[in-house]
């Protein structure tokens, strides 16, 4: 295992070394290093049967035992050669690594798939492929089930005790399959370290990322199609703004005739963009928004003398969801989440791409696992340079189940605009996203003012948005910055609903 888990990185890099040219040593280092997360949670996988068979191993050593364990070992050396030489071959025409896309193909247009593939193509990648199994199985066959080995193994005297202690062993392969304790699953984001997205997939593991490809297959299209092609576009073709189309020339020329003060709200052509996201905020809490009075105080504050949006609804019930939403303007499903598909949201147009390429620096602010539904791998997609998440505070400041609480996540902030401010210069543009956490369940904040912990929770959230605008009122930077404050998704039905009735 550990021969494949090196060579994998290895020969992808070699064989597309043209994509890779400009890449230094210490970026293979941090492919490898990172890719590591990948391949110690596949390797549990595959290590699941063996360790079974070395509980039936302390009960018989048969002769048909044996042959199931070479019968294993050959068809995962197998399994693992056509993956491998697949997804090499396959990267530098299709941009991602191996998923389920191919195996799509292949089995509804076989001739079709292979098409445009030459002959000696076909000739030289099954070669590799046979060579590789054979290595791989030679080295399974002789180090890890040597028949002189196989014979001298003696059934243990206390079968029951050492069949358990085996069985404990190979329990613990839950903790790599897994990828920890945190409250976030190994998935393909979790390898995502650079914003080089090319980078980031040479760290993906091929046979991982097809093995979670394979369990999240769903159709779509019957999923979400609910008219005719033509009669869909027809609808969303009257939707279209004819001044941004250019279709309407008097519209567009009576915008550019406007006065600056109503074409724009901001002082300058470039300020400074903070978005808050609030976890699971709603108007209920909002008594400038018709809600209750006395628990989001600070938002009700800011709402007189700033811009309010009062025809604005949350486009889903998920943060993950609401994210995309939020970011990169895309609409949730209500079965699905876009972002546990990294090869798709690689894809999607981003406010922080946009705002990068305009000149930009990009960071993100989290107090919880930037790694839950391979939110990671989204962000680093979407064209944040940096992403602040639990592992950037001490143990001592993550004391709630989602990580560090948010007056420690604006504190950071804070500290970093402050740092910035002395150490860059003052007309760099800047866009960071802070998304807040603390009122989320189980609503245990370091806090109390409200007698309902749940209200309490939000109530908490809001001070520390009160605090945080207080203090950034008296950096210079203030009057060059629009700051947007949106929850991600509501969560206050029922209870909460029940509550402010």
């Amino acid at each position: 295992m550990s021969t494949y888990l090196l060579c994998r990185n290895h020969s992808f890099l070699l064989y597309n070394q043209s994509l890779y040219g400009d890449t230094s040593w210490a970026d293979w280092f941090g492919v490898i290093g990172r890719g590591l997360l990948l391949d110690l949670s596949l390797a549990g996988y595959l290590a699941v049967i063996p360790g079974f068979l070395f509980i039936f191993s302390a009960w018989t050593l048969s002769n048909a035992l044996r042959r199931f364990w070479c019968g294993y070992y050959l068809f995962i050396s197998i399994l693992l050669s056509i993956i491998l030489t697949v997804d090499i071959g396959l990267y530098p025409y299709w941009g991602f690594r191996l998923d389920a896309t191919p195996l799509f193909y292949f089995f509804s247009s076989p001739a079709d798939a292979v098409a445009s593939v030459s002959v000696w193509m076909v000739i030289g990648g099954i070669l590799v492929m046979a060579v590789y199994a054979a290595v791989l199985y030679a080295l399974f066959y002789n180090i890890l089930l040597p028949k002189k080995y196989f014979r001298r193994m003696k059934v243990p005297y206390r079968r029951l005790r050492v069949s358990g202690v085996l069985l404990l062993l190979t329990g613990l392969l839950f903790i790599p399959i897994r990828g920890g304790f945190t409250v976030s699953t190994m998935n393909t984001g979790k390898v995502y370290f650079s914003t080089n997205q090319r980078l980031n997939h040479a760290a993906i593991n091929p046979a991982f990322s097809l093995m979670e490809s394979l369990s999240k297959q769903k159709n779509f299209s019957k999923q979400y199609r609910f008219m005719e092609a033509g009669e869909a576009d027809r609808i969303f073709s009257e939707l279209l703004d004819p001044a941004v189309l250019g279709k309407d020339t008097v519209v567009a020329d009576s915008l550019q005739q406007m006065p600056d003060s109503l074409r724009s709200l901001f002082t300058v052509e470039r300020p400074d963009v903070y978005i808050v996201i609030m976890e699971s905020f709603s108007s209920k809490l909002m008594k400038t928004l018709g809600g209750t009075p006395n628990v989001v105080v600070n938002l009700d504050s800011l709402a007189q003398e700033g811009v309010l949006f009062t025809n604005f609804y949350a486009n889903s019930f998920r943060t993950d969801r609401g994210l995309v939403s939020i970011l990169s303007g895309y609409s949730a499903q209500p079965t699905t989440s876009i972002m546990k598909y990294p090869r798709k949201t690689q894809s999607l147009p981003a406010i922080a791409g946009s705002l990068k390429n305009a000149g930009y620096s990009t960071r993100y602010y989290y107090g919880g696992d930037a790694d839950f539904t391979n939110m990671r791998s989204y962000l680093m997609s979407s064209g944040f340079d940096d992403i602040i998440s639990d592992q950037d505070f001490s143990v001592s400041e993550r004391l709630s189940k989602w990580g560090a609480h948010d007056h420690l996540v604006f504190n950071r902030l804070l500290a970093d605009m402050k740092d910035e401010a002395a150490g860059e210069e003052n007309d760099a543009p800047r866009f960071r996203v802070l998304q807040t956490s603390s009122s989320h369940e189980p609503f245990e904040v370091p806090y109390r003012r409200l007698q309902n912990d749940r209200l309490n929770a939000f109530a908490y959230t809001d001070s520390c948005i009160g605090d945080f605008v207080a203090k950034f009122r008296e950096l210079p930077r203030w009057k060059n910055t629009v700051i947007l404050f949106v929850p991600d998704h509501l969560g206050l039905i029922p209870k909460i609903s029940a509550i402010l009735r």
